[in-house]
């Protein structure tokens, strides 16, 4: 593994390695986004690379330098998903024999996209780490070339060459937002705009839930943070390491944080009036924007990396509704009314006044806090926003309904 400081120049390199091999992502105006925060939003979507996410680029550039005698030998990685794709096509395309360790989590999605390539899959562990670790193990006892997924100067440069196509187009880009997990992204995407002679600042994203390069930047050291879950599988690290460390607090001007619901919020937006899937990690910088996480962008060009898309058709359903949620599009409504014919009938005709559409009706005559006489009933309805809830809410309770949204 290299770990030394990547320049430019390495960067540049990268692109000429692996330009006929990988596809020019777009960089897309939001119309939708511009509008609502009075700024030109680009999206570059990654999401749309080979094997649905950026990692294609470090692992080629990686891979194409390895000698013959290494390329005899194999290549392990360890990764959530998107590494492991990478390394796998990379690995068909050059000839070499691949094999991948992965989370027992991963999604579905990640784990069929890396087998089809060719490469050999080991499922261990709940966390990259665990993943981690395991790989190191068979790397010593199989004797392969260990495939870092963001530590490394290769592969930092690789991913790197995305920062050269986003100032090729926008010169004069005002912010670059970039998700972060082990850093390998931001780095190299960072080093290519600020050693162009950009002025834009670089903003980076983590989950909330762990947030491992923001608190080792605030504490000036490495930190491990705890492992918890987040639907930003993507970027779920726990310990950065020193070649990504440093490059961020050379080049990164600043990292914020996302909540899991604003994750949500973001992936059911970009499909909605982008019409892009994305992963949850891809969506963060999305989320980050939707959330007031930038400062002074009004008129400025800012740039979102779209980092990824694979994400598994199993849980897209449940991140769907929990962004329709936080974004007001559904909710539910607690009415305690008395038990009486009629009620739920006069209830659903106040919704319906109020141009909301009942989705479900839940009638709790046994398990409810209310006195004798009354029943608990819960209505799931498709609504315009918070606005309309609280209208909703508040006509009910005028009506002389016991009202509240849960």
């Amino acid at each position: 593994m290299t770990t030394t400081n990547v320049k430019l120049s390495d960067i540049q390199d990268a692109r000429l390695a692996i330009e006929n091999r990988i596809i020019k992502t777009p960089l897309t105006y939001s119309t939708t986004l511009s509008e609502k925060f009075n700024c030109q939003v680009y999206l570059k979507l990654e999401n749309l690379q080979l094997t649905g996410a950026y990692k294609i680029r470090g692992a080629l550039n990686r891979l194409s330098k390895l000698t013959k005698e290494e390329k005899d030998k194999g290549v392990i990685a360890s990764s959530a998903g998107n590494h492991a794709q990478g390394v796998a096509l990379a690995a068909k395309q050059l000839g070499i024999q691949a094999t991948i360790v992965m989370p027992e989590s991963t999604p579905l999605a990640k784990i069929q996209g890396t087998k089809k390539f060719g490469a050999e899959v080991i499922l261990h562990g709940n966390f990259y780490d665990d993943a981690y670790q395991k790989a190191l193990e068979i790397q010593r006892e199989s004797g392969q070339v260990f495939i870092h997924p963001f530590n490394d100067k290769d592969i930092i440069a690789g991913q790197g060459t995305i920062g050269l196509e986003i100032i090729d187009e926008l010169p004069d880009v005002d912010l670059v937002a970039i998700p972060i997990g082990g850093g390998g992204l931001i780095s190299g995407i960072s080093t290519a705009i600020k050693e162009s002679g950009s002025r834009a600042k670089i903003v980076g994203v983590e989950a909330v839930e762990m947030p491992a390069m923001k608190t080792s930047i605030e504490q000036n050291k490495i930190v491990t943070v705890d492992k918890k879950k987040t639907i930003a599988d993507g970027i779920a690290v726990t310990t950065v390491l020193d070649n990504t460390f440093n490059t961020v607090k050379k080049y990164v001007d600043e990292i914020v944080t996302v909540k899991e619901t604003e994750i949500s919020h973001a992936i059911v937006t970009l499909l909605e009036y982008e019409k892009v899937l994305c992963e949850g990690a891809g969506a963060t910088s999305v989320a980050a924007l939707l959330y007031d996480q930038f400062k002074d962008i009004k008129g400025k060009t800012v740039v979102l990396v779209v980092s990824g898309g694979n994400i598994d058709l199993n849980i897209l359903d449940r991140i769907i509704e929990r962004g329709l949620i936080t974004s007001g599009r559904s909710c539910s409504i607690i009415v305690n009314v008395p038990d009486t014919p009629g009620t739920i009938a006069r209830i659903s005709n106040i919704i319906g006044s109020k141009q909301a559409n009942i989705l479900e009706i839940h009638h709790n005559r046994a398990f409810t806090t209310s006195v004798l006489g009354e029943t608990e009933v819960e209505f799931s309805l498709e609504t315009r926003g918070h606005l309309h809830i609280k209208e909703i809410v508040d006509e009910l309770n005028s009506m002389g309904l016991s009202a509240k949204r849960v």
